[in-house]
């Protein structure tokens, strides 16, 4: 019996990656973290808190200001 698809799992594969059975499928919460980063071109995530295995909260450093000479 085919495993039910999980509507927030979503497989990486491309136009051009023939499907095989045997693929892994990504967390659509990590598709959402990647196409962030990938969005955030430069900066800094200071915090990334994982829960269940997946990502759920990310605090992005915007600036930083050094004081110091």
């Amino acid at each position: 019996m085919p495993e039910a698809h999980n509507p927030n799992e979503y497989s990486m594969q491309t136009r051009d990656t023939p499907h095989h059975a045997n693929e892994r499928l990504v967390h659509a919460a990590w598709l959402r973290l990647i196409r962030f980063c990938n969005e955030l071109g430069h900066g800094e995530i200071a915090k990334l808190k994982i829960q269940d295995g997946l990502p759920i909260i990310a605090e992005v450093t915007i600036r930083k200001v050094k004081f110091n000479p």
